[in-house]
Order: structure tokens, then C-alpha cells, then sequence
């Protein structure tokens, strides 16, 4: 397996959250395979999300596992709620460390290109009404990524508003009550609708969102680039680039984990850099 892969810190946080093993019943006993370590499986699943080749194309013999292998543990891991988990302990973590600002917080949608057809896939009007998927994600000030959905890319950002601050998780870290909701919303213009300001509004949430008519740009001036950063950040990982899952939950536990790995960056960062 290759150690890079999966970090000590990495490993630390995912082992406690992964679900024991199911004992399978095997015609055979004396001859059943060795099972494959979580962690080497875990290798295989990064392994793809970070070079995005198929998973019939995982190299066995540098990762440690095929890529099925890597494949049904993803979906395991899936079904039983490992990614909200992690990346939920891991805002904590950057809470508690004081990396975490979720006064002013952003959101935006991303347009993706779906291959394969599946759940969550719809005409893209940014494609040529090509088969596509929509990311939406809300992140904080400093652009950690606090909750992200998956959409058929035929929906509406807005309709993913009150969704995305729903899917935030209750993030704890220090002392008071835990935190899952910002003071200041920003949006582009796609979000202007008076509506969904006064929705905002009855959750005690300030709407900055740009107006309509605005002669360029998204209007959101020096706080909207945040959130267009975040997309980069989460579009490194070349799986996520364009969806090849079929299984709406797969790519969204894909997206998920990708949001971890950002977030435990960011810890590794401040650790290596005290003075920030």
C-alpha cells in the first residue's frame, strides 16, 4: 500500500467510525481469501478519487487491493454514514483550533458532466442540455467547506439553499452551545429572490445576496472568491471532475470524503505553521 495515500492522521480519525467487518458465510472455509485491511481499502478508494482513473484500473500491485475491492468497501462505508461523520469531527477539530469562522458564510453551485446515467442527472443548461449533475457546497470565510449536495444539474442553486444549511452539521469545539448556522449568508444573483431573503431571515440569518442587474461580476465583490476557491479545491481531486457513479450516494460520499481531506489540510497547515 502506498503510505501517502493514507496518512497516520488521516487513518487516526476514519478507523474509530468504520463498522466492523460482517462475518460471510463461505462454501469452502479452509479455502476463503485473507480479508483485505480497511486501510489498505481505504488507499484504494483515495486512490481514485485523487487520480480519477476507473475502478477496474486501480493497479493492484501499488495500492494493495483491486479496485472492486475498493469499490464495495466505498459503498459499505457509504450506507452506514462514515463521511458526514468524519467530516463532521473534523470541523470540530478546526473549530476548537480557532480555524473555523462561521459568522460569513457562502454558497454556490458548480456544474459537473455525468457519463453514465443514474440518480441526480438531468439536461444541463450550461452543456448543451448534455446529461450533467450540480455540486452545491456553503463554506465558511475562510472557505473550509462546511456541507456539500449533490443535484441533477437541470435544478435551480437556490433550490439548494435552505438544503445546504440544513445539511451543516452541529459543530462543536468550544464552550456554549454547539454552531450549525452563520450571521451573514452571501450569494450571487442567482439567489435573488425576495422569498428566500425572508426564509433567511426567519432563521436569523442576514441575506447578502447580490441583486439582479448588476453590470458584471457576481456582485459579491471581495467575499464571493471563497467559495469559488473551495470548488477548485474540491475539483483537484480529478474523480469529482466529472461523475462516472452511477449511484447518486457514491459520488456523494466521494464529495464528502473530499471535504474531509480539505479540512484536515487545513489542521495539517496551522500545525506547521503555528504563527497563523
Amino acid at each position: 500500500m502506498r503510505v501517502d495515500l493514507v496518512p497516520d492522521d488521516l487513518w487516526e480519525r476514519v478507523a474509530p467510525l468504520l463498522p466492523p467487518a460482517l462475518e460471510r458465510r463461505h462454501r469452502f472455509p479452509g479455502r476463503r481469501r485473507r480479508r483485505v485491511p480497511d486501510r489498505v481499502a481505504l488507499a484504494g478508494v483515495l486512490y481514485v478519487l485523487r487520480t480519477g482513473v476507473a475502478w477496474r484500473d486501480v493497479p493492484a500491485s501499488r495500492v494493495g487491493c483491486s479496485g472492486v475491492t475498493a469499490w464495495r468497501r466505498l459503498r459499505d462505508w457509504t450506507e452506514a454514514g462514515v463521511w458526514p461523520r468524519l467530516h463532521a469531527a473534523l470541523l470540530t477539530e478546526l473549530r476548537r483550533a480557532n480555524l473555523l469562522d462561521l459568522d460569513d458564510c457562502a454558497v454556490d453551485g458548480s456544474h459537473v458532466r455525468a457519463l453514465k446515467r443514474g440518480d441526480l442527472v438531468g439536461p444541463s443548461p450550461v452543456d448543451r442540455a448534455r446529461p450533467g449533475s450540480k455540486h452545491h457546497v456553503i463554506v465558511g470565510r475562510h472557505g473550509i467547506p462546511l456541507a456539500v449536495t449533490l443535484t441533477g444539474g437541470n435544478r435551480h442553486d437556490v433550490t439548494q439553499l435552505l438544503p445546504l444549511l440544513d445539511a451543516v452539521p452541529l459543530i462543536r469545539g468550544l464552550r456554549g452551545r454547539p454552531r450549525r448556522k452563520p450571521r451573514r449568508l452571501y450569494a450571487d444573483r442567482g439567489y435573488d429572490y425576495d422569498k428566500y431573503r425572508r426564509l433567511l431571515w426567519k432563521r436569523g440569518i442576514k441575506p447578502m445576496i447580490a441583486r439582479r442587474g448588476i453590470s458584471h461580476g457576481s456582485g459579491l465583490g471581495k467575499v464571493g472568491w471563497v467559495v469559488e476557491r473551495a470548488f477548485a479545491w474540491l475539483h483537484q481531486f480529478k474523480r469529482l471532475r466529472i461523475r462516472y457513479e452511477r449511484r447518486a450516494d457514491l459520488h456523494q460520499g466521494l464529495l464528502e470524503l473530499a471535504c474531509s481531506v480539505i479540512c484536515l489540510r487545513r489542521l495539517q497547515k496551522s500545525r506547521r505553521s503555528p504563527g497563523q
